[in-house]
C-alpha cells in the first residue's frame, strides 16, 4: 500500500508524481511554496509578479520532473527554476536606468518621510541582479552559501564575492541611515530604531 504524500521525502514525491500520482506535486508545492514566494517577492519586489513567477516556475517544474536526476535537493532544484523565472522577468521589465554606484562619491539623503522598509526594498531593487539574488538568498532567506551557489549555479566563491559588493553598494545606498540628517532619525521617522531592523524586514 502506497504511504500518504505527507510522509513521502521531497524526492519521492517527485517520483511519485512522474509516476502518474496526482497528489505528489501538489503535497510538494505545499512544502516549499511559502519560501520560494519570499525568494520570488524580494527578488522582484511586486507581489503580482512574483505570483506570476513562481507559477511560471511552477508550471516548468512540473513539465520537467521527469527530467531531474536527482544531482541535487529537490528544493534546490526548485529553487533554480525560481530564481530563473525571477530573472526571465527582470530581463524583460527594462525599467528605468539606475546611475552606476562608482558615479556616487557621498551617501544618498534620505527622502522625506519615507518608511525604512521601503527604502531598504528600493535600495535592494537598485542592485544589479545577480547581488540582489544572493543576498536574498543568503542574507534574507537564510540559506548556506554553499545551497545558494548550487541555487544560482555558480561557485560558492562567487556567492560571496556577490553578496559583499552587494552588502558596500546598500552601505552607500542607505548611508543616510548612520548620519541622519540633525533634529532627523531613523527612530523618530519609523517609530524603530534602526539596529532592530535588518534588510529582511
Amino acid at each position: 500500500m502506497n504511504s500518504a504524500p505527507g510522509d513521502r521525502d521531497d524526492a519521492a514525491l517527485l517520483r511519485a508524481h512522474v509516476d502518474g500520482d496526482p497528489e505528489a506535486f501538489t503535497e510538494l508545492v505545499r512544502r516549499h511554496r511559502d519560501r520560494l514566494w519570499a525568494v520570488a517577492l524580494r527578488t522582484l519586489g511586486d507581489p503580482e509578479e512574483a505570483a506570476d513567477a513562481v507559477q511560471d516556475a511552477l508550471i516548468s517544474a512540473l513539465r520537467a520532473a521527469g527530467r531531474f536526476r536527482g544531482d541535487s535537493a529537490v528544493t534546490t532544484w526548485l529553487h533554480r527554476i525560481v530564481v530563473n523565472a525571477c530573472l526571465d522577468r527582470l530581463r524583460r521589465r527594462q525599467v528605468r536606468p539606475t546611475v552606476p554606484l562608482g558615479e556616487i562619491d557621498h551617501p544618498v539623503p534620505a527622502p522625506p518621510d519615507t518608511d525604512l522598509v521601503l527604502d531598504v526594498r528600493a535600495a535592494l531593487a537598485a542592485l544589479p541582479d545577480e547581488q540582489r539574488l544572493a543576498l536574498v538568498l543568503v542574507e534574507l532567506q537564510g540559506y548556506p552559501v554553499a545551497q545558494a551557489a548550487e541555487i544560482l549555479g555558480v561557485p560558492e566563491g562567487t556567492v560571496k564575492s556577490r553578496c559583499a559588493r552587494g552588502r558596500a553598494r546598500l552601505a552607500v545606498l542607505l548611508g543616510y541611515l548612520r548620519n541622519p540628517p540633525p533634529g532627523d532619525s531613523v527612530t523618530s521617522r519609523t517609530g524603530t530604531d534602526a539596529g532592530e531592523r535588518g534588510v529582511g524586514q
